[in-house]
């Protein structure tokens, strides 16, 4: 934004300052001379013998404004000189720590986000400006290094299957004897992986920026209908999937409550025992939060490894030999879309095995109290 010239806030102040001691000073010699006028007499008199005037008397109020102006106006010029350099000392002092907050902003507006102010001393104004911009700046270097992954992490995804894409394509040009048909079932499959791929970035990309429309949801339906969803995958795999709890309401996107329930649900079946594995899927609802549970049993998780599963792209050592390994964004956008709804994840690997993933969400707010005198207009 284009803005004229004008004072830098030093020199306001010291005005400022300036003008508020000349101001005192002033009130000051004011009160002084409204004492003068007050208590001291217009002629004073002269003791018999001592020099004085012919009449006996000397004159004081005459003679007191020709003696108290030139002081006066030798007090305020000392004041005007002592107010303009004592306020500039004083207003560099004080704008010490702001010249360091806007330092780093120009570092962090030329791409320095490494930078911070550490601005010693007590709390104050100032200091906790400074704190909050440290804050904002360690976040937002946290952030933008998480894009940086996430951004080589999706181009290394997307060009896997491009790669093979191209190889297959290849083959089927310079080898005049392969099979086409398998070739095109393995296109086929390496562009579902892509579309699956894309779609998983575009969800997450939506859900990161909030862009979605708040409403009144109930997750023990969406628990019930990602359940009855995936109950096929579940069956070809023998996992067990049980479904509890009482009716959870929450406010936010239905298609994006449900694709999370989806992910929980499908991740617990997916990544389970062999044979005869179990998920439970369990809604609550507490004082502040409702609560979605999906716990499944498998393979001993170790916790390092547990915290580092809702990263994009990040998979167990397991699930790369499976046909179910997915594009690597399955907790990530779970991830998203709980914070996305202002709530809490945590995964908590299970002592026999599996892992126990809680999503707590707010609850919705209460209904506005009825206006008395009946329920509708009319009445």
């Amino acid at each position: 934004m284009d803005r004229a010239p004008g004072l830098s806030v030093r020199v306001k102040l010291t005005l400022s300052y300036a003008g508020f001691l000349m101001l005192a000073g002033a009130l000051l010699l004011a009160a002084v001379w409204v004492f003068l006028l007050r208590y001291v007499p217009d002629r004073a008199l002269i003791i018999p013998g001592s020099t004085g005037t012919t009449h006996g008397v000397f004159p004081i109020r005459s003679n007191l404004l020709h003696v108290f102006a030139p002081r006066a106006a030798a007090v305020l010029a000392f004041l005007l000189v002592f107010g303009l350099g004592g306020g500039w000392l004083l207003a560099s002092r004080m704008l010490a720590p702001l010249t360091r907050i806007t330092d780093a902003t120009r570092r962090a507006t030329s791409g320095s986000l490494s930078h911070r102010i550490q601005l010693p001393g007590r709390k104050d104004e100032f200091r906790e400006l400074a704190d909050a911009f440290d804050t904002m700046l360690a976040r937002l270097e946290a952030h933008v290094a998480e894009q940086q992954r996430f951004a080589a992490n999706a181009s290394h995804e997307l060009r896997t299957p491009l790669a093979i894409s191209k190889t297959l394509l290849d083959v089927a040009r310079t080898d005049p004897t392969c099979d086409t048909g398998e070739v095109i079932d393995r296109l086929h499959a390496v562009n579902a992986r892509a579309i699956d791929l894309t779609e998983a970035l575009l969800l997450l990309s939506r859900a990161e920026r909030r862009s979605f429309a708040r409403e009144r949801v109930d997750l023990s339906l969406m628990a019930e209908e990602a359940t009855e969803t995936l109950l096929p995958l579940a069956e070809k795999h023998g996992v067990t999937v049980e479904t509890s709890g009482d009716i959870t309401p929450t406010l936010g996107s239905p298609a994006l409550l449900l694709q999370l329930t989806m992910n929980l649900v499908h991740n617990a079946i997916v990544h389970n025992l062999p044979e005869g594995g179990s998920v439970w899927v369990h809604t609550s609802v507490r004082p502040k939060t409702v609560v979605l549970t999906v716990e499944n049993t498998g393979e001993q998780v170790a916790p390092q490894l547990a915290s580092t599963l809702t990263e994009p792209f990040q998979r167990g050592t397991e699930r790369l030999h499976t046909d179910h390994a997915g594009v690597g964004l399955g907790l990530a956008i779970v991830k998203t879309i709980t914070h996305a709804h202002d709530g809490t994840l945590t995964l908590i690997p299970r002592p026999a095995g599996g892992l126990r993933i809680t999503v707590e969400l707010p609850p919705p707010p209460p209904p506005p109290p009825r206006t008395p005198g009946g329920d509708g207009p009319g009445n």
